[in-house]
């Protein structure tokens, strides 16, 4: 039997984060609750946790400061909650190292969804392969290690297992609610401001030249697609 997931609650309001705790508690969670920011990024250092629920409105260091803070010391996946529902609102969280959001109000239900979905992760490749383009680009699947042009680079869980997808069809162009529900579950598929985000992030961290990308290559009104280099 597997060991329950472990998340930090981060919310300044005491209610808030007694509500969340004991629906978290009742489903088998193993659970942490910070106040503020700062206290969030120790009890991260110290618990490790497998998930973080982060408000954005605290006191203090900010929800955005914070999640950055988060993603430069943790694997974790982080959702974002927030009262705030604007496509520029969900942006700035997601580029600010967040993997989800959720705006308030929320039921128990829709937020057991999202963490189930954002604890998710694609299969390692049986066969313990490597994929190798020389010089540019390997990716270990089993290891979950990439390295790019002769750097070990780091990715978040969910940025590694879109690399991973688009690698498994590569030169095929994979729609944006393919990659959404397979990458996030099968209750996405609309989030599309999600994958501009997440691959932009990507192409900075592989891509010899981010503004003009070799490798992930837009597929206009479609999705994404890898691109094998010619030889």
């Amino acid at each position: 039997m597997s060991a329950p997931s472990r998340v930090l609650v981060v919310d300044d309001e005491p209610q808030i984060r007694r509500v969340v705790k004991t629906a978290l508690v009742s489903n088998g969670y193993e659970t942490f609750e910070a106040r503020t920011g700062e206290e969030a990024v120790d009890i991260v250092k110290l618990q490790k946790p497998d998930l973080i629920l982060l408000d954005m409105n605290m006191p203090g260091m900010g929800g955005m400061a914070t999640c950055r803070q988060l993603r430069t010391i943790s694997d974790a996946a982080i959702i974002v909650l927030s009262v705030r529902d604007g496509e520029r609102d969900k942006i700035e969280a997601l580029d600010s190292g967040a993997d989800d959001y959720i705006t308030k109000p929320f039921s128990v239900d829709e937020l057991l969804a999202r963490m189930r979905a954002n604890l998710r992760r694609l299969p390692a490749q049986d066969d313990g392969a490597v994929f190798t383009i020389p010089g540019e680009l390997s990716v270990d699947f089993v290891k979950r290690q990439v390295i790019a042009h002769g750097q070990e680079i780091r990715l978040t869980p969910k940025e590694f297992d879109l690399l991973h997808f688009l690698l498994s069809h590569a030169d095929r162009p994979v729609t944006h609610r393919k990659l959404l529900q397979t990458i996030w579950g099968p209750d996405y598929g609309g989030e599309v401001e999600y994958l501009r985000v997440f691959v932009r992030q990507l192409r900075k961290k592989i891509e010899r030249d981010p503004a003009h990308p070799r490798l992930i290559l837009t597929e206009p009104w479609v999705g994404y697609r890898f691109a094998m280099p010619k030889t």
